[in-house]
């Protein structure tokens, strides 16, 4: 047999293995840790880490303080924040849009009771990593070698089905579902329907 017909085969292989690694790649994007801060906090200071080492996860919550499904969605995240804690998953409620300022989130926060890591995304670089662009949004990351690597993002659950209309109870609690994928080692099962709130506001400099 001719040695050029022996190594088109193995070319082609390596082709096809090549495509498959980018496009697992792609859906599994790192984020990888730079030396420019995440945000800030609501004290001004920069938040320069998503979790402490050995976390096994990040929840990064999408949420605005004048988005009335965001702020119907807050006992939720609270109670999944008091649930996953202990496993070392550590929830960041991300405040992205330009209005929502340092003042007006504290106030929110006592407004609603809220206790709880918040990081003001004064440069949408997280709102960018995450490819958010709901409130109330949700995304997973996971510890990867550079950084941290989305394993989800989307819906919180079902319980609106678009804007106006809403089921009285979730009948299909994504967030929590996949949160217990990661922790089992599972594959992270993707949201089953869209996310349903207010659109980001875009930066006016981005």
């Amino acid at each position: 047999m001719p040695l050029l017909h022996f190594m088109l085969p193995v070319v082609r292989f390596k082709a096809m293995f090549v495509r498959l690694f980018a496009a697992a790649f792609l859906c599994f994007p790192v984020v990888a840790l730079a030396a420019q801060p995440f945000g800030t906090d609501l004290q001004g200071q920069p938040v320069d880490r998503l979790a402490p080492s050995g976390s096994k996860a990040v929840v990064l919550f999408f949420v605005a303080s004048d988005c009335p499904i965001s702020n119907r969605y807050i006992p939720e995240i609270e109670r999944l924040q008091s649930a996953y804690r202990p496993d070392g998953v550590r929830f960041l409620w991300v405040y992205p849009n330009p209005a929502d300022t340092a003042s007006v989130v504290r106030a929110h926060d006592q407004q609603f009771s809220v206790s709880a890591d918040t990081v003001l995304d004064v440069n949408q670089r997280l709102t960018a990593m995450a490819h958010a662009t709901i409130t109330p949004e949700v995304a997973i990351l996971v510890p990867a070698s550079s950084g941290w690597r989305e394993v989800y993002r989307g819906r919180i659950d079902d319980r609106y089905i678009a804007l106006g209309q809403e089921r009285p109870h979730a009948m299909k609690h994504d967030l929590d579902l996949a949160i217990r994928a990661v922790l089992a080692g599972r594959p992270v099962p993707p949201p089953g329907g869209p996310t349903v709130g207010c659109s980001i506001v875009p930066r006016n400099d981005q």
